[in-house]
Protein backbone atom coordinates (compact mmCIF):
# COMPACT_ATOMS: atom_id res chain seq x y z
CA UNK A 1 0.00 0.00 0.00
CA UNK A 2 1.19 3.60 -1.06
CA UNK A 3 2.82 5.80 2.04
CA UNK A 4 -0.09 8.53 1.43
CA UNK A 5 -2.51 6.24 1.82
CA UNK A 6 -1.33 4.91 4.92
CA UNK A 7 -0.89 8.05 5.90
CA UNK A 8 -4.51 8.55 4.90
CA UNK A 9 -5.85 6.21 6.99
CA UNK A 10 -4.06 7.28 9.89
CA UNK A 11 -5.58 10.68 9.60
CA UNK A 12 -9.00 9.18 9.49
CA UNK A 13 -8.12 7.15 12.75
CA UNK A 14 -6.78 10.14 14.80
CA UNK A 15 -10.17 12.57 13.28
CA UNK A 16 -12.10 9.62 15.08
CA UNK A 17 -9.92 9.73 18.31
CA UNK A 18 -10.18 13.69 18.34
CA UNK A 19 -14.25 13.81 17.81
CA UNK A 20 -14.16 11.41 20.96
CA UNK A 21 -13.04 14.08 23.04
CA UNK A 22 -14.76 16.69 24.75
CA UNK A 23 -15.88 19.53 22.59
CA UNK A 24 -13.39 22.12 24.82
CA UNK A 25 -10.52 19.71 24.02
CA UNK A 26 -11.15 19.19 19.99
CA UNK A 27 -10.09 22.67 18.70
CA UNK A 28 -6.32 22.83 18.28
CA UNK A 29 -6.06 19.08 16.66
CA UNK A 30 -8.90 19.70 15.18
CA UNK A 31 -7.80 22.57 13.56
CA UNK A 32 -4.33 20.60 13.21
CA UNK A 33 -5.73 17.79 11.19
CA UNK A 34 -7.76 20.27 8.99
CA UNK A 35 -4.89 21.77 8.13
CA UNK A 36 -3.55 18.62 7.01
CA UNK A 37 -5.95 17.03 5.40
CA UNK A 38 -5.57 19.47 2.18
CA UNK A 39 -1.55 18.76 1.48
CA UNK A 40 -2.18 14.87 2.37
CA UNK A 41 -4.91 15.19 -0.59
CA UNK A 42 -2.59 16.45 -2.63
CA UNK A 43 0.08 13.99 -1.53
CA UNK A 44 -2.42 11.22 -2.82
CA UNK A 45 -3.23 12.62 -5.79
CA UNK A 46 0.26 12.84 -6.90
CA UNK A 47 1.31 9.42 -5.73
CA UNK A 48 -1.84 7.08 -6.77
CA UNK A 49 -4.16 9.68 -8.65
CA UNK A 50 -6.46 12.14 -9.03
CA UNK A 51 -9.51 9.90 -8.57
CA UNK A 52 -8.44 8.95 -5.46
CA UNK A 53 -8.34 12.32 -3.84
CA UNK A 54 -11.98 12.86 -4.02
CA UNK A 55 -12.41 9.63 -1.88
CA UNK A 56 -10.41 11.95 0.98
CA UNK A 57 -12.07 15.47 0.62
CA UNK A 58 -15.49 13.56 0.77
CA UNK A 59 -14.22 12.11 4.10
CA UNK A 60 -12.25 15.85 5.32
CA UNK A 61 -16.14 17.53 4.31
CA UNK A 62 -17.94 14.61 5.93
CA UNK A 63 -15.42 14.55 9.26
CA UNK A 64 -16.03 18.68 8.89
CA UNK A 65 -19.09 19.03 7.69
CA UNK A 66 -20.40 21.50 10.32
CA UNK A 67 -17.79 23.54 11.21
CA UNK A 68 -17.01 23.75 7.34
CA UNK A 69 -20.35 25.17 7.17
CA UNK A 70 -20.01 27.32 9.86
CA UNK A 71 -16.42 28.85 8.08
CA UNK A 72 -18.25 29.24 5.09
CA UNK A 73 -21.20 31.22 6.51
CA UNK A 74 -19.18 33.16 8.18
CA UNK A 75 -17.01 34.16 5.46
CA UNK A 76 -20.28 34.94 3.24
CA UNK A 77 -21.44 37.09 6.45
CA UNK A 78 -17.91 39.09 5.99
CA UNK A 79 -18.01 39.32 2.29
CA UNK A 80 -21.23 40.56 2.02
CA UNK A 81 -21.43 42.57 4.89
CA UNK A 82 -24.45 41.18 6.78
CA UNK A 83 -24.22 41.36 10.45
Amino acid sequence: MPLSLILACLWVLAAAAVAMLPMRMQYAPGLTLLVLAFPLAVFVGREVGWAWVAAVLFAVVSMYRRPLFALARHLRRRITGET
